[in-house]
């Protein structure tokens, strides 16, 4: 099996890259929710193979990898290895359900990353704007428009990048915990298990009950119930 690696990064760092940053988002296809992107930033100075073979990140049978292809208990534990990481820098952006039905989920999708992409930058040592040094790989096939630094889009970076594949766990369990204070709110529909996503049983709930302030009333099968 082939999971995640440097050889993106490592190609634009000798290109003479220093901020080289992966998106990824989690939450475009529920019919509920917000969406959210990730944005993680890994130093070319950073990198020592040895250390991160020995980190925790390797250390387990199973490795980090697309978190669609991990279970919540393993994206938990590498969540918690990531945000805490000493040589990894991240950000989070999130876009409202209400967002979402105002300027459709590809635009708040790409809303979203430029959020976690200026999260990012604030939280890196408060810097504001993109650098000279600065390039961004999303996962993906579309560009951000209007972003003044070089951009690669690469289909299924979330199985082929690192940098993309963690911002895609990043996300991914910041949704999912969203989603589980959703459920206190809102308990008859079962957010705690299906997060928004259409399965039977959110289907079926949706049929009963009607949807929630938190539902996409631009998607279907949502639009045709009333509220």
């Amino acid at each position: 099996m082939k999971y995640p690696n440097f050889n993106e990064e490592k190609k634009l760092w000798k290109q003479g890259y220093k901020f080289v940053i992966g998106l990824d988002e989690a939450g475009r296809g529920p019919l509920a929710g917000p969406v959210v992107a990730a944005a993680v930033m890994i130093r070319p100075e950073h990198l020592k193979i040895g250390a991160w073979r020995s980190s925790e990140i390797f250390k387990k049978n199973f490795r980090l990898r697309d978190s669609k292809k991990l279970s919540a208990k393993q994206r938990e534990y590498f969540y918690n290895i990531l945000v805490n990481h000493p040589q990894i820098k991240w950000g989070i952006g999130v876009v409202s359900e209400r967002v979402i039905d105002k300027v459709n989920i590809f635009n708040a999708t790409k809303l979203a990353m430029r959020k976690a992409l200026n999260d990012l930058y604030h939280n890196f040592h408060g810097r504001e704007n993109y650098g000279t040094r600065d390039f961004i790989l999303i996962d993906g096939n579309f560009a951000l428009n209007n972003l003044n630094v070089p951009q690669k889009s690469i289909i299924a970076a979330d199985k082929k990048v690192f940098s993309c594949a963690a911002a895609g766990i990043i996300a991914k369990v910041t949704r999912d915990r969203i989603m589980q204070k959703m459920h206190k709110k809102y308990p008859q529909y079962g957010f705690n298990l299906h997060k928004g996503y259409g399965t039977r049983l959110h289907m079926k709930n949706l049929q009963n009950l009607g949807p929630c302030k938190i539902h996409r009333k631009s998607f279907y099968p949502v639009s045709i119930y009333k509220s």
